[in-house]
């Protein structure tokens, strides 16, 4: 996402950070190269055009002209009306009131009834009572699939009885909702190829009956500048609280998010990157303005962190790391801990420092060798025998050609995994030396 966008911003930050002094020349000649920039990331040239002349605007005061770092003055001035554009602090779902509602939209494909799962799911793991409606009673299977996303966050569903419209499930659902104390009831609505009156009235007849506090609008962010038409149509036929903006890993130009909002006026409250459960964010667009600069995200990457790997497990393994008593099945822990973090490609965007500025193809190319080595690193390991995980110096010749056969792996692939557990070992060794001299240092400063 906004991969093409930022390597562009960058290249053009990097010139005007080479100026000692501004001149409005080369104001206009990056402004004009932002403009571009931003065009071919697919936003709306109305929204392009109005960014660039704020920006210019703010630049060509006294204060960044005349600053002794005026360059970093440009990118930061860039910066704020980033976050602007993506509208400004970050916003909630309203949850308020018992059951509070969310009353999901848009056409076929955008990822509605899978959005509606993860929701779900994010708000079980938070404590609430969770109740899934399967309200889209014309695509094939989309009940069932809603059914297999209830079962699988472990929520209850209501589906549709045998000749019951839309608006009459809804009235059933928030009553059922109502007498059952939920927490929260998500309605996953119908969607159509494009907004057509029938779809337009199906769904003022379904909020007249459900009154939802939330109606937000999932969008398919790959579809380019018509996310912009479909939210604008949505917004006038039956009005949006928020939007959901998936698909966000499929478009390297991300313009839709730079537009929805400045169009529309609704906030973004979550974007959508994966098909895994856990693959829905809430959206910050300080962050997200950040990565877009190469400035990274380290604060998304700490909480996406922390809600997958286990605290106390992750001190353990420090420990051992530090008394060199690691074995091969920690080493398999930690490789499959650092897969449930998603691609590596995704966790470079949000590190600061020189992993932004890598160039894409770079970036990519890391990330592709590492996925490669760790899938490599844990079928091997899998191969090999509870003994042989838990002394791994004792693993002989003929012990590694027999894990090498039992996993389809070549005698050097084994070899280099062995070699990589060995450098850690040293690793842990040289830590604990620091320890030590740290500790003998403190002693002598009290003295």
């Amino acid at each position: 996402m906004f991969e093409n966008l930022s390597s562009a911003l960058q290249k053009t930050f990097k010139n005007l950070r080479g100026y000692g002094k501004l001149t409005e020349k080369n104001i206009k000649d990056a402004m004009r190269e932002v403009r571009l920039a931003l065009l071919e990331a697919d936003v709306n040239f109305k929204v392009a055009r109005d960014f660039v002349k704020k920006v210019q605007e703010s630049c060509m005061g006294e204060e960044v002209m005349g600053s002794i770092t005026p360059g970093q003055l440009v990118v930061k001035r860039v910066q704020d009306e980033l976050e602007e554009l993506f509208g400004g602090a970050h916003k909630e779902f309203d949850l308020t009131g018992r059951p509070a509602s969310v009353m999901m939209m848009g056409l076929h494909g955008s990822g509605k009834t899978t959005s509606s799962g993860k929701l779900a799911m994010r708000w079980k793991k938070a404590g609430r009572r969770v109740l899934l409606v399967a309200c889209d009673i014309r695509r094939p299977a989309a009940v069932e699939q809603l059914m297999i996303l209830a079962g699988q966050v472990g929520c209850e569903m209501v589906r549709p009885d045998p000749g019951e419209t839309v608006p009459q499930l809804g009235r059933r659902a928030a009553q059922f909702a109502k007498d059952g104390n939920y927490d929260v009831v998500i309605y996953d609505t119908g969607g159509r190829l494009q907004v057509d009156e029938e779809l337009v009235r199906e769904l003022k007849e379904f909020e007249a009956e459900t009154k939802p506090n939330n109606k937000v609008l999932v969008l398919d962010a790959a579809i380019g500048q018509e996310s912009v038409n479909v939210a604008e149509a949505f917004k006038e036929a039956v009005g949006l609280t928020g939007m959901i903006l998936t698909k966000l890993d499929g478009d390297a130009r991300g313009g839709a998010a730079l537009s929805v909002h400045a169009v529309t006026g609704c906030p973004i409250l979550m974007t959508g990157s994966g098909e895994k459960m856990e693959d829905l964010e809430p959206f910050y667009p300080e962050r997200m303005a950040s990565r877009i600069l190469g400035m990274g995200d380290i604060v998304s990457f700490v909480e996406k962190a922390q809600g997958i790997v286990d605290e106390e497990e992750a001190l353990r393994m420090q420990e051992k790391l530090a008394k060199n008593q690691m074995d091969l099945e920690d080493f398999l822990s930690q490789i499959q801990q650092m897969k449930k973090l998603g691609p590596i490609s995704n966790l470079f965007d949000m590190m600061p420092g020189d992993a932004m500025k890598m160039d894409a193809k770079k970036k990519e190319a890391i990330a592709t060798a590492s996925e490669i080595e760790m899938k490599k690193f844990e079928s091997i390991i899998q191969s090999m025998t509870k003994w042989e995980r838990r002394n791994p110096k004792l693993i002989d010749r003929p012990r590694r050609l027999r894990i090498a056969a039992g996993c389809g792996r070549k005698l050097a692939d084994v070899n280099q995994l062995l070699k990589r557990f060995d450098q850690m070992g040293k690793m842990g060794k040289q830590f604990k030396k620091m320890e030590k001299r740290l500790r003998h240092l403190k002693k002598f400063t009290t003295k």
